[in-house]
């Protein structure tokens, strides 16, 4: 389907739009991509690329960008509705991610990979590098997962509950420092007073949810519905009984599961084997 049109003739997509009104106010000014570089002092490459739709940059160039082309607060304004764009996502995620942002509570089951909503730039890296990802496709995928964790930051954000299975925790990733941070983030996103984190030690045994992660979301009209994931694809669950099956196997979980304060000290032990290793 063609990029909407709104009766000025700039695209309605988010993304699109961002990099159309960079693009036009810099040829304006007459400037070309290296002399905006020059004048910013960043890499005249990453203008380019923002430009062209590939990349949206981050909040300090594009602060610089709106301080630099006499445009307060706009720029800023078009790169956070880019960042939050569900249609960069793969069609079968944005029936989920709409009902996402809706959700008054999430509680999740990982079983061998962190939930996007936790990772650090490097971890999401890895995890989608060795789904095929690369390239171009690559960097906007994790861009956009970088955008979601918006989703616990702020006010009014959702109560979120995420049990971590052992072997998250114990597949660390190839880059020994990128691993040390992500460990670091989790102990700090689990001080906030919205998250909850606990960890399923290997002890627990086999349980219901062994072999799939699972999100469920409450929704305001009281709804719960559920997003079950493998690494090869992800369904939407609506389907009340299959809903509370699903449950009873994530309240199972969560009686064998360390408690908060438990889970914590865990990963922290975990944490400073991390910075042990030569």
């Amino acid at each position: 389907m063609p990029t909407r049109r709104a009766v000025t003739g700039r695209s309605r997509e988010p993304r699109a739009r961002f990099a159309e009104e960079l693009r036009l106010l810099r040829t304006a000014r007459g400037h070309s991509l290296r002399q905006l570089g020059d004048r910013l002092g960043w890499d005249w490459s990453l203008f380019g690329k923002m430009e062209k739709g590939e990349t949206v940059g981050g909040p300090e160039v594009v602060q610089a960008l709106d301080v630099h082309y006499g445009t307060p607060g706009l720029l800023l304004a078009l790169w956070e509705l880019a960042v939050s764009d569900k249609t960069q996502f793969k069609e079968r995620y944005r029936r989920y991610m709409a009902l996402e942002a809706e959700a008054v509570s999430l509680w999740h089951f990982a079983v061998s990979v962190l939930p996007g909503l936790l990772q650090t730039p490097a971890y999401a890296r890895e995890v989608l590098s060795a789904g095929g990802l690369k390239g171009e496709a690559l960097d906007q995928q994790v861009e956009a997962r970088m955008g979601r964790r918006e989703l616990l930051a702020g006010e009014g954000v959702p109560q979120f509950r995420t049990i971590l299975s052992e072997a998250v925790l114990r597949t660390s990733l190839r880059d020994p420092q990128g691993w040390k941070q992500q460990l670091e983030y989790l102990l700090e996103v689990g001080k906030r007073d919205e998250v909850t984190l606990q960890v399923a030690p290997f002890s627990a045994g086999l349980h219901g949810l062994t072999n799939a992660d699972v999100m469920f979301l409450r929704l305001p009209d009281g709804r719960t519905v559920a997003y079950a994931e493998n690494g090869y694809r992800g369904e939407l669950i609506e389907d009340s009984v299959t809903v509370e099956r699903l449950q009873r196997a994530y309240d199972s979980v969560r009686d064998l599961a360390l408690s908060p304060a438990e889970s914590r000290r865990f990963i922290l032990r975990i944490l400073e084997e991390v910075r042990a290793s030569p």
